[in-house]
Parts: structure tokens; sequence; C-alpha cells
């Protein structure tokens, strides 16, 4: 039997998996990229990844001197374009999460719309960064990055703020242990990221050497507590599904 194009199979999802896969794939995949394209640079490119602009001795790469190299750059790119489409659906679930929790919250409702706001924002400095490398155009890379960093911080601490409102009145076990890891990820965000100013000023400044493995060192810790924040939404959507379904068709006689 040949099944008809209008069948009931039409209204069933095309797909459906639980939020914990998809955000652990999600958050995976970035993981993946990083690492990988640290390995390359290491192992197969040393003397370009290592060097600097006043030649002192360096012994980690930046994030931006391992995604800038071939095949690397094509390594992070496939992993960051596969990422980022599921950050925005993510990005949209909180927001829908937010106003329903905050109905007549005339303070939390602001800051709900500027969270998706810094949280689609972080996404596109991610994207910048990605698609146009530091070997390239340095200045739009630079760019990127710093809508990035100063995204995913403001983007962080109004998460906190919410959440520490949303623990307040729920008793939820998992809650609490999100907020915590997001309030713990967030600290440890923005010093890191102060740290690493402080090094790439001092290198930039005074080019001692070491100083620019310790901001690379930096970078690679800011990143992952980055990828650890957005991981905490395995605790926040635990128990739902993603769905992608084809609309309900009315009945043709």
């Amino acid at each position: 039997m040949i099944p008809s194009p209008y069948g009931l199979d039409r209204d069933r999802p095309f797909v459906r998996l639980r939020f914990t896969t998809f955000i652990t794939g999600t958050v995976a995949l970035p993981l993946l990229g990083l690492t990988s394209c640290i390995f390359v640079s290491c192992f197969f490119h040393f003397e370009n990844a290592m060097k600097t602009h006043c030649q002192v001795p360096n012994y980690l790469p930046s994030i931006s001197a391992s995604i800038g190299l071939t095949p690397e750059r094509y390594i992070w790119r496939f992993c960051i374009g596969l990422h980022c489409a599921p950050r925005f659906f993510v990005a949209v679930a909180y927001f829908n999460f937010y106003r329903r929790s905050f109905t007549k919250n005339v303070v939390a409702t602001p800051l709900c719309y500027l969270g998706l706001i810094c949280a689609f924002s972080e996404n596109i400095g991610l994207l910048l960064l990605t698609y146009v490398s530091s070997n390239e155009t340095y200045t739009i890379h630079k760019k990127g990055f710093m809508v990035f960093v100063g995204s995913a911080l403001v983007h962080m601490g109004i998460t906190c703020w919410l959440w520490n409102v949303i623990k307040m009145h729920s008793g939820g076990r998992e809650l609490l242990k999100s907020y915590r890891w997001k309030k713990r990820l967030c600290v440890s965000s923005v010093i890191l990221c102060t740290a690493a100013g402080a090094f790439f000023w001092r290198h930039n400044k005074y080019c001692e050497a070491g100083i620019y493995t310790l901001f690379a060192l930096c970078e690679y810790l800011m990143v992952l507590c980055n990828m650890a924040f957005h991981l905490t939404a395995f605790w926040d959507f635990g128990h739902t599904d993603v769905m992608i379904a084809t609309p309900p068709e009315e009945k043709r006689f």
C-alpha cells in the first residue's frame, strides 16, 4: 500500500529528542571543535600557532590563532555552524519560560527582553569571530570577539538575577543546583575575563615571555565556563522534549 501524502503521519513529529540529549550535543560541538583545533595547532602548526608580534617565547596558542589556521578554521566553522542554530532555539525557550514566570514583575520583564537580546548578540558575535578569522580581517574578528564576550557576561549576570528570583519561589532541587552553578560560572567568567584582559595588555605593553601563554590559558577557561553555563539548561529543561513536527492540517472531504 502507498501511504497518502495527507495521511495521519503528517501530523506526527519528524524528530523527537530529550532536551538533555539536545543540549549536551549542542555544547559538545564547540568543545570538540576547540579541543581539535588546539591539538592540531600544537602538533602540526606549532611555530605559526605560538608566534607573537614581538617574538617572545609562548607555550599555548590563543583561540584566535588556533582557529585561524588551515585546516583548523574549517573544523571550527563546521562545529560552530551546527552549534549556533540550536543556541537561538534555546534562547527563545528561556525567554518564553521567563515571560511565564514574571508576568507581573515590572523589573524582571524588561530584563527578560534584554537577556534575549544579549543571547542573540552573543551568538552573532560567535559567528562573526568564527567566520572572519584574525588572519583574514583582524579588526572585524576583534569586534566579533568583544561582542561575544561582552554579551556573554551581561547575559550571565541577567540570568543569575532572574534565577535568584525563581529559586526563591521554587523548592526544586535541580533548579537550586542550576542556580548555584550559574552563579559560580558567572563569577568565574568575570574573574577570568579580567585576568585575560590584564595579561593581554601586559603582553602588548612589555612583551614578557610566557605572559601570552597565561592570556591563552585564561581564554580557554573563560570559554569552558561559558560552555558549562549553557549546559546548566540540562537541569532547567531536563524533563522536556525537543520536537520538530508539521502543523495539523484541516481534513479535506
